[in-house]
């Protein structure tokens, strides 16, 4: 194989209170990496997805995971890569776009050679690239790459379990007109919690768990309430929290920021609630000064996957 596209849906990272050890692979929007062998053995990036991205390699997360995935391999130097981004995932918003475009790149790089690493190795190169950009995380890399929800257990060494996804499961994604930087975002999390926030939020997770592995979504959708990164966060996203509530007014199982933001998610268990919500955080936004860009969608349970 010379050639190859490898297509990685965006996700929803944290998951409400799981943060930075929960993931959800949605469907539509996504990243494609078409990559193909470089006779040179040099990596190049001949169109980086967006103009603000940089065409460097050694700073593009295509680049990164690809050229970690040829490390892991024990190929890095023998072969070279062209690579050419088309991003579908917007820039800066929450719904997982440097990890998709990091699993991107590691999946292809992979393809090209045979195939010769599995999962976990890819989980690793892609891990690689995007704590070059946007901090040592899984939970948007692992439900991207494997599809559906991820709990991750452990990076050192990693260990992510792939859970059941509650049947039924709908989910709104709104992204307000302006951008959050992932370390702007991080920046905001404060460095200790008391002990009550922190039971608080460990019983949340379990109970996603517990709701996901017996399919019950009201379970799922009231055990997101996030008191750790959402508090600390909300002061960074005009127009959140009376989204939010306009949201959970309309009928949403749950509702939480995506990941670092500024996308908005909330769950419901029909597709017509879910259109009755999306109306509702949009009209929300939209008096804050804002205008959303809408999406109701399902969980991907199929994850990164060769196109061509």
């Amino acid at each position: 194989m010379n050639r190859v596209s490898v297509f990685v849906p965006g996700s929803i990272g944290n998951v409400g209170p799981g943060l930075d050890i929960l993931g959800l692979a949605v469907r539509g929007a996504g990243d494609t990496a078409i990559v193909e062998r470089n006779t040179d053995r040099r990596i190049v990036v001949d169109e980086p997805g967006d103009p603000s991205l940089p065409s460097d390699p050694a700073r593009h997360t295509t680049a990164l995971g690809a050229r970690a995935a040829l490390a892991l391999a024990g190929r890095r130097g023998n072969i070279g890569l062209r690579i050419r981004l088309r991003k579908g995932l917007p820039l800066s918003g929450g719904q997982g776009g440097s990890a998709a475009s990091a699993v991107a790149g590691a999946v292809a790089a992979n393809a090209l050679m045979g195939s010769p690493l599995g999962p976990m190795e890819l989980l690793r190169a892609a891990l690689e690239a995007e704590a070059t950009v946007a901090g040592r995380h899984l939970d948007n890399i692992a439900p991207s790459l494997l599809g559906g929800l991820v709990l991750i257990r452990s990076l050192e060494p990693i260990d992510v379990i792939r859970l059941a996804v509650p049947r039924g499961l709908r989910i709104v994604l709104a992204k307000p007109g302006y951008e959050m930087r992932t370390r702007r975002a991080r920046a905001a999390l404060p460095n200790m919690v008391s002990r009550a926030t922190a039971l608080h939020q460990a019983a949340q997770v379990a109970a996603m768990v517990a709701g996901a592995l017996q399919g019950d979504l009201a379970l799922f959708g009231r055990a997101i309430d996030d008191r750790i990164a959402e508090p600390a966060r909300v002061g960074l996203l005009p127009g959140f929290a009376e989204a939010k509530r306009a949201a959970l007014r309309a009928g949403a199982l749950g509702c939480s920021i995506s990941g670092s933001g500024p996308t908005l998610f909330a769950i419901a268990d029909r597709r017509d609630t879910a259109l009755r919500i999306g109306a509702a955080v949009a009209r929300a936004y939209r008096l804050a000064g804002f205008e959303t860009h809408l999406r109701i969608t399902t969980p991907d349970l199929e994850g990164a996957r060769i196109s061509r």
